[in-house]
């Protein structure tokens, strides 16, 4: 039997695997395409999810392949400069294209032991009190030319980061309920003729009234194309053609550019939908299959890496035979918030690029309250995840909140962090995790960052509990890491 069978090979579904395999879980990630996707819809990874990357040791495969950009805009376009002051280490948007998340995701997966089985899609499930059972279906080239092949295996648990038209998620029956795309845009990587200097002039103009719109230059001559579409197309699955492109570009600018030889060509909404439940018993969702919003903000690839990170080490410790009660039912309570959030201020932001008089009344007033530090600071916290408090109860004001990179004595905070396991930081040298060891690392450090006696972090760098009483200490190790050995 596997313990884990994640369905979906994007950054959320690769990021589980490799937090799993961190922890020794046996992990068969399937995908029902063949080969990686060459489409990188999304384009940067926030604040959080650069700490999540350094937190495992990933950040330095990432960091040459990518480009930090410290500018404004980000949250509805408004904003002049980045904020200062933000409460991470990391303080700034790494563009690095989707294509290239994902291959290095990949080989961190596989190089940690997980199998990753292209061209196999999950079409049933069945759950039962010991595991559940997935068939799958063949979709390579030889299966499809013998009428393909069917075969059924058994997992401990299922993990559905399937994608927005999650098969997982309508297979368990779990609502999505929300709100349907209004409005629609047409999205692709293409050639143009146009000179590099017509197209920048002819774009900074029509963006002073659409926002939706823009062409945005790529290497080797290309432009990254984005376009309001006529409408809202009936059937979603179906790509855009170049014509349709070439017709709005025309609509919009007056002009084509004289694009042609595509390399994919895409759609997206304003859909705003949250599942009603992020488990039903042994299968489990995250990432689009659990939550789908508009892209603005850029938030979408980084919202699942960041419930992968969540979910990984609440699964593992349930396979592994440690975890507490409640300690994977927190994943939905504390993840399914920071979702709402999310659809929340996306669709926000939809409005305030609307064309419409209120709208844009609403946004240069916005735009005026951007200019108060604190105002920009506040949603630029929102928009690179690093606001994230999840409600651990009353305590301290670090409570809930992840920890940012600290220079401590012996090194960094965080490349202490790279096997995922829990974490005493201890300037007092008076406590300990006798008994919780094999889970959970103890170092004792005076580094001055650290502004509290001690601190418990959780695998993903969030703080279960501050302060120095030994009694309150052992009061929460069992509520995270289970019941003591020996």
């Amino acid at each position: 039997m596997i313990d884990v069978i994640v369905a979906g090979s994007g950054p959320t579904g690769l990021m589980l695997a490799g937090e799993l395999r961190l922890h020794g879980v046996r992990v068969l990630v399937v995908d029902k395409e063949t080969e990686p996707t060459r489409q990188s819809r999304a384009q940067g990874l926030h604040a959080r999810s650069v700490e999540v990357m350094d937190q495992r040791g990933l950040l330095e495969r990432f960091l040459p392949l990518g480009r930090k950009f410290t500018v404004g805009g980000f949250f509805a376009g408004l904003g002049t400069s980045w904020p200062e002051g933000l409460d991470t280490a990391h303080s700034y948007v790494l563009a690095i294209p989707q294509e290239v998340t994902e291959r290095l995701l990949a080989e961190h997966a596989t190089e940690a032991g997980a199998e990753i089985r292209r061209g196999c899609e999950l079409v049933g499930l069945s759950q039962d009190e010991h595991g559940v059972t997935v068939e799958l279906a063949d979709r390579s080239a030889d299966a499809a030319a013998d009428g393909g092949g069917r075969t059924r295996l058994r997992a401990r648990y299922v993990v559905g980061c399937d994608g927005g038209r999650s098969t997982v998620r309508k297979l368990l029956g779990v609502g999505f309920p929300g709100e349907p795309s209004r409005v629609e845009t047409l999205l692709g990587v293409m050639a143009a003729d146009a000179p590099a200097e017509t197209v920048a002039t002819v774009v900074a103009e029509v963006r002073k009234t659409q926002l939706r719109f823009g062409l945005g230059p790529m290497p080797d001559g290309l432009y990254r194309v984005v376009v309001p579409a006529e409408g809202v197309a009936e059937d979603r699955t179906a790509a855009p053609t170049l014509e349709e492109f070439k017709q709005q570009l025309r609509a919009y600018a007056g002009t084509d550019f004289g694009v042609h030889s595509p390399r994919w060509l895409s759609r997206f909404g304003d859909a705003t939908r949250l599942a009603e439940r992020y488990r039903v018993d042994r299968v489990l969702l995250a990432g689009d299959a659990a939550h789908i919003h508009p892209p603005t903000g850029g938030q979408g690839l980084n919202l699942g890496v960041q419930d992968a990170f969540n979910l990984g080490w609440k699964l593992a410790a349930e396979i592994n035979g440690w975890a507490p009660q409640g300690l994977l039912d927190s994943y939905h309570e504390e993840r399914h918030p920071v979702a709402a959030e999310v659809l929340e201020n996306t669709r926000a932001q939809i409005q305030l690029m609307s064309t419409e008089p209120g709208p844009r009344a609403v946004r240069r007033l916005l735009a005026e309250l951007m200019e108060f530090e604190e105002v920009n600071h506040h949603l630029i916290e929102k928009i690179t995840g690093i606001a994230v408090r999840y409600d651990f109860g009353e305590g301290h004001r670090l409570l809930g909140r992840r920890m940012r990179d600290l220079a401590l004595k012996q090194g960094r905070l965080y490349g202490l962090m790279h096997a995922g396991r829990g974490l005493l930081l201890d300037r007092t040298g008076r406590l300990s995790v006798e008994g919780w060891a094999d889970r959970v690392d103890h170092v004792v450090d005076g580094s001055e960052e650290l502004d509290v006696p001690a601190v418990l972090l959780r695998p993903d760098g969030h703080v279960a509990w501050a302060g120095d009483d030994r009694r309150e200490l052992l009061d929460v190790l069992p509520r995270w890491f289970g019941a003591p050995t020996g």
